[in-house]
């Protein structure tokens, strides 16, 4: 069994305009969002065996945080190509993790991770909005069978959904 969680970065800032959009960081809301879907992963007893992580700056903040509340000691790989991928981008770099991995968390942007997750679990989300996590398992050994696998949706939960004042 494999699990997947495709995780959307946490609300940006939004304030300096001279900032591209690859080195935005976190509002106010962002960073107490990271507080709120960390607690709620620890209540689920959820921890990744890897984590993978756009490298915009958003993302990376996102990933750093959700890590340290978590008690992550495991590894952590910043991918450029996962900055605004595609669902064959990411799905090719997934489909090629070692098989010692049973718990993925992929952090990254919309619109790839909605549609992936719709695709790979034929759920019909609309919007995966910031701090979205969406679980998908699938019933195979290794990563790579992934691609010919239906997955089954484990939970779709974001920000709003907890009474934590964050949104």
């Amino acid at each position: 069994m494999k699990t997947l969680y495709l995780i959307r970065h946490a609300k940006s800032d939004w304030k300096d305009g001279s900032e591209s959009d690859f080195d935005r960081g976190l509002n106010k809301r962002g960073r107490k969002a990271v507080v709120t879907m960390s607690n709620a992963l620890k209540k689920m007893r959820i921890m990744p065996d890897l984590i993978l992580s756009s490298s915009a700056k958003r993302a990376r903040l996102t990933t750093m945080g959700l890590a340290e509340n978590l008690g992550y000691k495991g590894e952590i790989r910043y991918l450029d190509a996962l900055y605004l991928a595609d669902i064959e981008t990411m799905e090719t770099i997934v489909s090629g993790l070692d098989k010692r991995y049973n718990t993925l968390f992929l952090v990254g942007h919309n619109p790839g991770l909605t549609l992936w997750f719709n695709l790979l679990t034929g759920s019909t989300i609309d919007n995966i909005p910031t701090l979205g996590i969406a679980g998908a398992a699938f019933p195979v050994e290794t990563w790579s069978q992934i691609k010919n696998t239906k997955a089954k949706k484990t939970f779709f939960i974001y920000p709003k959904m907890f009474k934590d004042p964050v949104q």
